[in-house]
């Protein structure tokens, strides 16, 4: 399936889904296509007694009417846009993951439009670029692939572009913009990034203080933590916690 051809009508939903481990339900009749993938956690998908496994290396797309079921392998936060276009498939359709860490970006850029403000052109034209981005494959994301794996092992601990241009063997200056270049964020929003998503996953998963998770992602103190939460996401962390408990794919 080639997501890059197809005209997208409308945006009607985004939503970040948080399932557990061993969570099951039934979808009847889905009222619209739908995109969903994952950063951490594995969802079964089966339909007409075939398997879909959703996971960080297959998105998924749900087919506009469909009926299927659903069981959460393993837990974590899953990402579902709905949209309507012409017909695309009446079936569950894994879609091989390109650039990941690009389209989790753009995701969180698509969310914030979604969410603040009310720009059709600018939310589709977000919309489109995920879209290749999951599809497309990239030389150059490829060859950041180990300085990725790094900071998604050592989010927690500080880390600066010296420690990442040195791991690239690369000068800083130069790091920086084939960096910026392959993912469309500086090395450091990157990082925040990747702190603002496990912050995320702890908020719904783990029963600990702000302060706690703060640390725990690398932020200097809970204040600085909320604020770049705020701003990423335009909700406070407590705000996001409640919210989100209740969404269902």
């Amino acid at each position: 399936m080639d997501l890059t051809k197809i005209i997208i009508k409308e945006v009607p939903s985004i939503l970040t889904v948080y399932q557990k481990r061993g969570n099951q339900s039934e979808m009847k009749d889905r009222q619209w296509y739908g995109l969903s993938f994952t950063h951490n956690g594995q969802i079964t998908y089966t339909q007409n007694g075939k398997k879909f496994v959703s996971d960080k290396s297959n998105a998924v797309i749900l087919p506009k009417g469909g009926n299927y079921s659903l069981f959460c392998n393993k837990e974590g936060t899953f990402p579902v846009i709905n949209f309507e276009c012409d017909f695309l498939t009446d079936t569950v359709t894994l879609i091989p993951m390109q650039n990941v860490d690009i389209v989790f970006s753009e995701y969180d850029k698509l969310k914030n439009m979604y969410i603040h403000q009310n720009n059709h052109l600018a939310l589709m034209s977000i919309f489109y670029n995920m879209l290749y981005h999951i599809t497309v494959s990239s030389k150059n994301s490829r060859s950041f692939s180990d300085i990725i794996e790094f900071i998604e092992n050592n989010y927690s601990d500080e880390i600066s572009n010296e420690v990442l241009a040195e791991k690239c063997n690369m000068t800083v200056e130069h790091f920086r913009k084939q960096f910026a270049k392959t993912y469309g964020i500086s090395p450091m929003q990157y990082v925040i990034n990747v702190r603002i998503n496990m912050a995320k996953q702890m908020l719904l998963e783990e029963k600990i203080k702000i302060s706690e998770i703060s640390e725990k992602c690398g932020f200097s103190n809970p204040y600085h933590f909320c604020r770049l939460f705020k701003k990423k996401t335009g909700i406070t962390p407590t705000s996001y916690m409640e919210k989100n408990k209740s969404y269902k794919i």
